[in-house]
């Protein structure tokens, strides 16, 4: 019964892998250029367009192989699909690389008759787009929710999803409407800073390239810029003078990295290779506030520890204590002034970004944890100085100072904190390691007219370009999705599909990058690299599952947009109560200290409430949790398809 679960588990991983198959660390301002619309002037056009046909003879599941496969080969298709029950196949391709007629005959070719029903140009255009980006300062379900609605205001914006834990906004939008960076400002308007992820075009990549002068030579940069604009296919160009690196967008199907390298190293003056792998990126961005994070708690700590024991320790230590009672002022104790002098470096330096984001909050009109946080970390923190100003003006005042709560409460949220973002990035190796599936390196075949063989070159995988001739040898992993031009084998997918049992491919047999050859040599062809490939389809898969939210998310985040003002109204209310019920005199005057108004009273309580709903999980468990369970899923093979499927997993 296990092999049968394992196996029906594999095929579901198989299914969504094939469903999607055919789907700044600087901070220096970089220098950026987007060539899109150079890119069309130039009279080549990089839109997509739809052509569809009528098949006849198509009467089974191995038809539609043969045609997918043929279709498959051909440079500029981007997606093929396949309906058996009309008889039509719907192409989508670019012009700029092949044109209908071909498919037409490529299909033809493969034994069928094919009539073209009609093309769609600039089909691309007209469909919605799925831009994702990276937003930073956000703290709880109120800060996502306001970002939310920011962006579905937006004319054009068909749907606006936030993630709290992943700290990403995905964004489906016209691209005639509205554009990416519109969205970008869009957030930053709302008081949050906002990185570009991806323009959500599957079919475009991005490489990053290390080019040596950069920072030195502005003519350099000039030159790289317009060589790098006149090739084909190239849709954007980011260039980072002070880190040496040129960010290239492009369309895999009409040019590739080794071109890259090419067009910048015959300018004369540059040398240019791929970036290290872990200079930059997302990763990068997790362990820098895994490290802030980690500081900021050892510091508060630092400052904490000591008014912890001052208050609630070393006060019935024989000794000690009188050391701490001495009078300074009046009433004013060493240990009171030794609590304000500690407690005020965490409530004002180490906790000054709870004050930037409940600023941020308030000035667009809601209210999100940090007000929270700082409302009752600053009410117990200036009753204390109001206490302790007190002691030193009176001779009879018994009053106790907070200073403890107030830094504890900081020291306590900061330890949230920074356990979040520790599973946060424990979670973003997890998918990390999927793209390790693919080998460093890859033997690429330099071949003649005729096909043979004329010489070999180690290169890294990454500079795998679409439609270059791979060799794999036994026990190698495969460098890329493709098809086997000779060579027979055994493939191990169970990666893909789950099944241990090797699969035998032979000539024309599809590949998939990641998976392992098992014994005989293959020479297969490029025909899906970089975002395109199968590994990359997955990753996605698991992002957007982590983007989506569960049902008792939802609940929570609606809760939350009431959760900060009925706190706040809730500790008004306690203190007003108390405060009245005092005045007509409702409750024995022995429950008042001495040297003490029914007013400071009433105010304690108050406090009170205010004080322990700070540290408040009811937005992050539930988020936090579908991230880190999805993301180890994802590390042991198992695609969980968002928080819907982890909370009806019980009942399975």
């Amino acid at each position: 019964m296990l092999m049968a679960a394992t196996k029906s588990l594999g095929l579901v991983s198989y299914i969504c892998s094939r469903c999607c198959w055919g789907n700044s660390m600087a901070k220096s301002r970089p220098r950026g250029i987007s060539t899109k619309e150079n890119y069309k002037a130039g009279g080549r056009s990089s839109e997509l367009a739809k052509a569809v046909f009528s098949v006849d003879g198509m009467t089974c599941s191995p038809s539609i192989g043969a045609i997918e496969e043929a279709l498959r080969r051909l440079p500029g298709i981007r997606e093929a699909v396949l309906d058996l029950l009309n008889n039509k196949v719907r192409v989508l391709y670019y012009p700029s690389s092949i044109n209908e007629e071909t498919i037409r005959e490529t299909i033809e070719h493969a034994g069928f008759q094919a009539t073209l029903i009609n093309v769609d140009i600039n089909e691309r255009s007209t469909a919605d787009q799925v831009c994702k980006i990276h937003i930073n300062g956000m703290t709880c379900t109120s800060c996502s929710s306001t970002i939310e609605s920011a962006l579905q205001a937006i004319p054009g914006v068909q749907k606006a999803q936030v993630a709290l834990a992943t700290e990403e906004a995905e964004v489906h939008h016209n691209p005639k409407t509205v554009r990416h960076n519109q969205l970008l400002q869009a957030i930053e308007d709302a008081g949050f800073e906002a990185i570009l992820i991806s323009t959500g075009d599957d079919s475009i990549s991005k490489i990053e390239l290390k080019v040596d002068g950069l920072d030195t030579d502005d003519h350099t940069v000039g030159m790289i810029e317009k060589s790098l604009q006149s090739l084909p296919g190239v849709q954007e160009i980011v260039i980072y003078p002070e880190l040496n690196k040129v960010s290239i967008s492009y369309i895999p199907d009409m040019t590739g990295p080794r071109i890259f390298i090419s067009v910048i190293e015959s300018t004369g003056s540059s040398k240019a290779m791929l970036y290290p792998k872990g200079k930059g990126g997302r990763e990068a961005r997790r362990q820098e506030e895994v490290d802030q994070y980690y500081r900021f708690f050892l510091w508060s700590l630092v400052f904490t520890v000591p008014v912890f024991l001052t208050s609630m320790v070393l006060m019935y230590i024989p000794g000690i204590n009188h050391v701490l009672d001495i009078k300074v002022v009046k009433m004013l104790s060493v240990g009171m002034l030794l609590r304000w002098e500690l407690s005020t470096p965490v409530q004002f330096i180490i906790g000054r970004r709870f004050y930037t984001g409940a600023y941020k909050s308030l000035r667009h009109g809601s209210a999100n944890m940090d007000v929270l946080i700082v409302l009752g970390t600053n009410a117990a923190y200036f009753y204390s100085v109001y206490s302790l100003s007190r002691a030193a003006y009176s001779k009879d005042f018994k009053g106790t100072d907070f200073f403890e709560t107030s830094s504890m409460l900081i020291s306590f949220i900061l330890l949230g904190k920074y356990l979040e973002v520790l599973a946060k990035r424990k979670t973003s190796d997890a998918i990390a390691k999927l793209m390790d599936l693919t080998p460093e390196t890859a033997i690429l075949l330099a071949l003649d007219d005729e096909g043979n063989v004329m010489s070999e070159q180690e290169i890294d995988s990454r500079l795998i370009q679409k439609n270059d001739a791979i060799k794999i040898i036994p026990g190698a992993k495969v460098a890329a999705d493709g098809y086997v031009l000779w060579g027979e084998s055994h493939v191990n997918e169970s990666m893909i599909t789950g099944e241990a049992r090797p699969v035998g491919k032979r000539k024309g047999d599809m590949v998939i990058g990641g998976t392992v050859n098992e014994n005989g040599v293959l020479y297969i062809q490029a025909t899906r690299v970089g975002s395109e490939s199968a590994l990359s389809q997955i990753v996605r898969l698991v992002e957007s599952a982590q983007m989506a939210k569960a049902p008792v998310q939802k609940f929570a985040d609606s809760i939350s947009k009431y959760f900060v003002p009925l706190v706040i109204m809730l500790s008004f209310s306690t203190w007003f109560a108390w405060f009245l019920a005092g005045k007509l005199h409702s409750y024995p005057k022995s429950w008042i200290p001495s040297s003490m108004s029914r007013f400071e009273l009433a105010l304690q309580f108050g406090i009170s409430v205010m004080v322990i709903a700070c540290p408040c999980a009811l937005g992050l468990a539930t988020p936090t949790a579908v991230m880190v369970g999805t993301g180890v899923g994802a590390s042991q093979g198992v695609l969980i398809k968002g928080g819907q499927a982890l909370e009806s997993a019980h009942k399975v």
